[in-house]
């Protein structure tokens, strides 16, 4: 493998920090002022989406020099790659495919020989048959009662994607069916989840890859002794649970039967895994052909990511912008405001997906990286986050570009609230872009005392991402994009934006610490002296 240049040693780097330092104190009064045009030429439409990216501290020159930036580093060929099925999850050894997870049954990607097109489809069919029998009330309970309730447990991948997509399209669902997501190991997650519902009417989606996920399989003990309680039989436990895993063994042993457990593979992400065997609580909800046009939009989003140059490619130019803001105006996060209440769960999703993906220190060769990678990502809905922290991004000392999204049509009959909706949006984008001067002020007559405070600087950047409607087809092309601007990121800081191995050191202690919490006698301790000494609080106190 050839090993690449520090990345801040490169030329375009270098061309780019000097470009900066000419541009940084642009604004983007004067910007849009000396070209009318700006806003017709920084803005393009993909899979539906419509982006306008004129309201970045860019011009022509910059947008060229990122461009060289993605091209020098390999960017384009290292999609190539990952359409292609090569293992580019280098740490790992694995293919990254979540590309193959909405691909027509036309398309062939071939993993170690092998075209994995047919068995993506096959789990799909699957999935397809369980989610129709259920919702006709043909699948029954263990008492012959049909299922009105869905509960999925999982964690991170297997928990926010499905949470995040059925409350987008909620509008999609079944209303007959009840949904409800438990991820967290506190106890409280699940019987809050479970207080209302009907063991006889329940069924549980436990989605654990390995079957083994500490957290995923201690509220899956919980849910089976919860069934079991009420239903007193052993047998129940194959009509109220089935699987989301590839370890049969253990599913077995759990109680499932194994023809109700849906597979995926290991060139599957969690935090990218919403279309696979994980949505199935997707597909339950909205049905088959919604869920497949959810996967439409996903794949009309890669075509794109696949084919488009640079300059007119939506997540290259948006993992692009990122990279701009992070390594040379030092803005640590980005913001995601959808102007949606549906996509409340949109950021949270994002922040898994986003920071599990390039929150990394080293580069693909091993080597301490030389710039800065993983911004933080965070948000909420607008309106709501107008009245909270917006003051911080308008007013404070901090930089922090925004993303903001909007559907054009509403979802409710309430047309002139989303019209109010809407209308924010706008203007929010528009106040942060532009700002108010203090002669502007001044010129509304406020006490002159006062100016300073109602001073807003403007030059504070966003995306806006517009689409027609919050469909499935919609929400799947908005994760696509996200997907596919972090690879881009990725790609350009020369990281392994597909492996996760912080996640997995606070595992393993925890195995460690959970026998010493329940120890008959005194423990032998050898953490720290802070460790030790919360450990032995809590062994006083637990209980209440």
């Amino acid at each position: 493998m050839t090993v690449k240049p520090a990345l801040a040693a490169t030329t375009e780097w270098e061309a780019l920090e000097a470009h900066y330092g000419r541009v940084k104190n642009e604004t983007l009064r004067a910007l849009f002022a000396a070209d009318p045009g700006r806003a017709e030429r920084l803005s393009l439409e993909a899979a539906g989406l419509f982006l306008d990216y004129s309201k970045n501290r860019v011009t022509d020159e910059t947008l060229r020099l990122l461009a060289a930036l993605a091209r020098a580093r390999g960017v384009e060929a290292r999609r190539d790659a990952m359409f292609a099925g090569e293992k580019i999850n280098v740490s790992e050894n694995r293919a990254v495919l979540h590309v193959a997870l909405r691909a027509p049954r036309d398309w062939k990607i071939v993993v170690d020989g092998e075209d994995v097109i047919p068995e993506v489809h096959a789990v799909l069919d699957k999935m397809a048959a369980f989610s129709d029998k259920l919702r006709s009330g043909a699948w029954k309970g263990h008492t012959g009662k049909p299922i009105k309730n869905v509960v999925n447990i999982g964690i991170g991948g297997s928990h926010l994607g499905p949470e995040m997509a059925y409350r987008a399209l909620h509008g999609f669902s079944d209303k007959t069916l009840t949904f409800r997501f438990v991820a967290n190991v506190d106890g409280a997650a699940f019987t809050e989840a479970t207080q209302d519902l009907d063991p006889h009417e329940t069924l549980f989606i436990v989605a654990s890859k390995t079957f083994t996920t500490l957290e995923t399989m201690t509220n899956a003990a919980a849910a089976r002794r919860w069934t079991l309680d009420a239903l007193g039989d052993e047998k129940a436990v194959a009509k109220h649970f089935v699987a989301l895993s590839t370890n049969a063994e253990a599913v077995e042993k759990f109680g499932i039967d194994t023809a109700n457990m849906f597979g995926f593979w290991d060139w599957v992400g969690g935090r990218y895994s919403m279309d696979s065997a994980i949505g199935l609580s997707t597909m339950i909800a909205i049905g088959p052909d919604n869920f497949r046009a959810m996967l439409a939009g996903f794949h009309a989003m890669d075509v794109h990511f696949k084919s488009a140059p640079v300059e007119r490619n939506m997540p290259m130019l948006m993992g692009l912008l990122a990279v701009w803001y992070n390594d040379f105006f030092g803005a640590q996060t980005i913001g995601v405001m959808p102007y949606s209440a549906n996509l409340a769960r949109f950021p949270a999703y994002l922040q898994q997906m986003q920071m599990e993906s390039n929150g990394k220190h080293v580069d693909m060769d091993g080597r301490p990286v030389d710039v800065q990678t993983g911004p933080v990502y965070w948000g909420e809905p607008g309106t709501d986050a107008q009245h909270s922290f917006y003051q911080l991004i308008h007013q404070g000392t901090k930089l922090i570009p925004v993303d903001m999204i909007g559907f054009c049509a509403p979802l409710s009959p309430l047309a002139d609230q989303h019209d109010l909706l809407m209308a924010n949006l706008f203007a929010q984008a528009e106040a942060l872009a532009f700002g108010k001067t203090a002669a502007e002020v001044a010129a509304e007559g406020v006490d002159p005392a006062h100016v300073p405070f109602r001073v807003f600087e403007g030059d504070r950047p966003t995306n806006m991402i517009l689409a027609d409607r919050l469909t499935p087809h919609a929400l799947g092309a908005l994760v696509a994009l996200y997907e596919h601007s972090a690879f881009t990121q990725g790609a350009i800081w020369n990281i392994d934006s597909f492996d996760q191995w912080g996640v997995e050191l606070g595992k393993v202690l925890a195995k460690r610490i959970i026998p010493e919490l329940t120890a008959a006698g005194e423990p032998a301790l050898a953490h720290d002296g802070s460790t030790n000494a919360l450990i032995r609080r809590y062994r006083r106190l637990r209980g209440g």
